[in-house]
């Protein structure tokens, strides 16, 4: 199973070592590391890693929460198959066919944010939905320039398609708020498809 684990902790050397003896312990093979954040002493880390069946989520925090000055943040399971390239791969297929741009970026963007679906709308209608999208989805008014939204059961990552005059909402209702490095990350990728899909 693989699982993203997102991670506070002391910017400091051994900090990283600390997490990986913990995900060591409790069996967990890690793959990858992301830096999303490092300010004021404290860095905040994204783990992929391949946890041995059904993770115990209470055990990882209890386990973490010994270790002075390391929170968990969050863990959800995770489609991105480290070192795979699925930004990439999604321009690619945006350049060879412009005309589908729309309909590719929303079915791609909810494996590439770690969510669970994305939608595109515009005047309070669905233009366009990923495959997990509930049928009803209550569109929140669009914003200016891209957004998080963070609910009790959901969160929103709102993404302004100006030249296309609509947006796109991608939600996660797993794992942690969308971090600003996922933010802005996810708003480099819709101008890209933005400006490929135009050509058609």
């Amino acid at each position: 199973m693989l699982l993203r684990l997102r991670v506070s902790l002391a910017d400091r050397p051994g900090g990283l070592g600390q997490v990986a003896k913990v995900l060591g312990m409790l069996g967990a093979d890690i793959l990858q590391v992301t830096v999303l954040e490092r300010e004021m002493g404290r860095a905040v880390d994204d783990f992929t890693v391949s946890w041995p069946g059904a993770a115990d989520l209470d055990e990882v925090r209890d386990r973490f929460s010994a270790l002075p000055g390391v929170r968990v943040e969050g863990v959800w399971p995770t489609r991105e198959v480290p070192g795979s390239a699925p930004d990439y791969d999604l321009l690619m297929h945006v350049a060879s066919e412009p005309s589908r741009g729309l309909a590719t970026l929303v079915d791609a963007l909810p494996g590439l944010c770690g969510a669970e679906w994305s939608v595109a709308y515009a005047d309070g209608a669905v233009l366009h939905s990923s495959i997990a999208a509930p049928e009803l989805v209550d569109l929140p008014e669009p914003p200016l320039r891209a957004a998080t939204v963070d609910g009790e059961k959901v969160r929103l990552m709102l993404l302004p398609m100006t030249a296309h005059q609509l947006h796109l909402l991608v939600a996660r209702a797993e794992g942690p708020c969308f971090h600003r490095a996922e933010l802005e990350r996810a708003v480099r990728i819709v101008d890209v498809v933005s400006a490929l899909a135009a050509r058609a």
